[in-house]
Order: structure tokens, then C-alpha cells, then sequence
């Protein structure tokens, strides 16, 4: 039996960083696959494959006793640090060094891809994109009704959902800027600072905060995310750099229309089944054009068969025979 150790730095806030989200939703799927026998965190050096989903200094202890093949999925690159954390030009110096201290490397997306071969040509890289649960991300009215219930929310009152790390690199900033344009709407910012004080403009988001409206709320971390996805009307993704964008798959299994910035990750990876803005009124144009957003809402499940996570499960299983063989 092939035995599978997964490795990732969640401890404190990084359990809530995407990569830690993505690794364990992939672990609970695969634990009931045969043939597989998967550890979690495991400091045993018996497995044959231990995938790596981040690269801190746990991580580099563990890889360093690690006998068999070691995978790390390239969730961060250099390109997505720009904007999200302070010292960023100094981390991302190490990247390729770090990236070619393991047998292999996981890419999400074709932008991810590139970058990753281009930085480090001579590595063996697969891209296998992320992969959502859609049997749990299903809309629910209870718990959306429930939500809205828990902080006030009016049922007739439009509620504009975003999720992600405060950053700038997140978009934050042209979330309040249309907050402000429309405070007959909810906008909900659902996530924190993972990096805590070493989040970018930490101190400045803080204060933006305690002065925003009260149409906006920030409930930081959730337990539950199909709660405030299925209290939300709108999908709203304006970050400025990403890998994946998991959390727009998650928000279109759950029957959201999606409303993204133009940049290519999200253009390669959706295509037409979700709203673009490149500039602050093409945002505002497409929050009232009610005819887009429904037709955008009436694909978006069916959308999400190509990524369910069953059939990437399946992807990861094949690489790990490759790579143990």
C-alpha cells in the first residue's frame, strides 16, 4: 500500500491561509481512496510521497527527514507576494532555491505554470488545478437565512460577498471605495490578516476599517463558509494577482454570479462563465446590471463539474504512482 504524508504550516492564523484550506480539503478526500494509506503532518519518514503545501521552516525539517519522493504545490509564487506581504522583493529572491530543494512541483494554473518553468526550466512540474467539494458547496437557505439572522442582515437587502486575506494585493481597497458608492447594499468581507503584523499596510487596512460604513462587516473567520455564501447575492473578486482564486469556484458551485477582476489567472481559468472589470465603473456598471448577473448565476454550478474534487483527487493519485514507481 502507497503510503501518502501531507505537509503544510497551519499552525496559529496560517490555518486559514488558502493553501492550508486547499491541502486539507484534498486530504480528507483522498483518505478514503483505496490502495492509499494518508498521514497528516506526520514526522514518520516511511511514506513514499509527503506533499508539501507550503515551505517554512517546519516544513524544511520535515523534508529533510522525509526518505521518499517530496511534492510541493506551488500555491505561492513570487508574483502573488507583491502587495500581500512586507519584504516581499527579499522573499521572493529564494524562490527558486526553495522550489529546487524537492523531486517535484505542482502547478494550479496555466499562469502558475509559466511562471513556475520559467524560474526553474530544468524541474519536473504537472499542473493539476484545485478542485472543490460540491457536494458540501451547495447553496443553503437555512444557513444563509440563518446568517443574515445572526448579523442583522434584512432579507431584501442585496448582500455583496468577498473572501480573502486583507491585503492590497486582495483588492480591499476598491471593496471599501464601492462600499461607499452603494450604502444601500451589505458588503461582506469574510478573512483576516494571516501574516499578522507582516501583512502589507497592516496598520493602514486597520484604521480603513474602524472608519467604513455600516453597510460594511467584517466577521474575520468563519466556521462555516457555506453560511455567508449562501446569504450573499453577489460574488465580488478584485484582487490583483492570484494562482487558482479557489474561493470563486467555491462562490459558483454555490450558485453565485461572480463579478472578477480582469486579470489572466481568472481569464484562463473561467472564461466566460463569470463577470470582468478592469477599472472602478466597469465594477459599478456590472453591481447593477441585474440581467448579467442572473444569466452569470444560472451556469455557475454546472460549471464546476470539470474541478470537482473527486476527479482531482484522482489526478494527485496518478502523479503519486508516477513519481513512488
Amino acid at each position: 500500500m502507497m503510503k501518502i504524508n501531507f505537509f503544510v504550516e497551519d499552525m496559529l492564523f496560517f490555518r486559514y491561509i488558502g493553501c492550508a484550506t486547499v491541502a486539507k480539503t484534498l486530504y480528507r478526500q483522498l483518505q478514503g481512496e483505496l490502495g492509499i494509506e494518508v498521514s497528516w503532518k506526520s514526522f514518520s519518514n516511511h511514506a513514499d510521497i509527503v506533499h508539501f503545501h507550503t515551505f517554512g521552516p517546519i516544513a524544511g525539517l520535515n523534508r529533510r527527514m522525509a526518505r521518499g519522493k517530496k511534492i510541493l504545490t506551488a500555491h505561492s509564487t513570487p508574483r502573488i507576494n507583491m502587495g500581500n506581504i512586507a519584504l516581499a522583493r527579499a522573499i521572493n529572491k529564494r524562490y527558486p532555491k526553495i522550489y529546487r530543494r524537492f523531486d517535484h512541483i505542482i502547478t494550479i494554473s496555466r499562469p502558475c505554470h509559466e511562471e513556475v518553468t520559467t524560474m526553474i526550466p530544468d524541474m519536473p512540474v504537472t499542473m493539476i488545478p484545485n478542485g472543490v467539494n460540491r457536494d458540501f458547496f451547495r447553496r443553503d437557505e437555512e444557513k444563509g437565512a440563518a446568517f443574515r439572522e445572526s448579523y442583522k442582515i434584512p432579507e431584501d437587502q442585496e448582500v455583496v460577498l468577498t473572501v480573502a486575506q486583507q491585503t492590497p494585493r486582495k483588492g480591499l481597497y476598491d471593496f471599501l471605495a464601492l462600499s461607499r458608492m452603494f450604502p444601500e447594499k451589505k458588503f461582506i468581507w469574510i478573512g483576516g490578516f494571516p501574516y499578522g503584523a507582516l501583512s502589507k499596510d497592516y496598520g493602514k487596512i486597520k484604521q480603513l476599517k474602524l472608519r467604513c460604513g455600516e453597510n460594511v462587516l467584517f466577521p474575520g473567520y468563519v466556521n462555516d463558509i457555506l453560511k455567508p455564501y449562501s446569504a450573499a447575492d453577489i460574488f465580488f473578486m478584485p484582487s490583483y494577482a492570484e494562482t487558482f482564486g479557489l474561493v470563486i469556484l467555491e462562490a459558483l458551485s454555490s450558485g453565485l454570479p461572480v463579478i472578477a477582476r480582469d486579470i489572466p489567472e481568472f481569464r484562463d481559468i473561467y472564461g466566460d462563465n463569470i463577470l470582468y472589470f478592469s477599472k472602478k465603473p466597469d465594477a459599478i456598471a456590472m453591481l447593477e446590471d441585474h440581467a448579467a448577473l442572473r444569466r452569470c448565476a444560472g451556469g455557475a454550478r454546472d460549471f464546476t463539474s470539470q474541478f470537482d474534487l473527486k476527479d482531482i483527487a484522482a489526478q494527485h493519485i496518478r502523479l503519486y504512482r508516477e513519481l513512488a514507481e
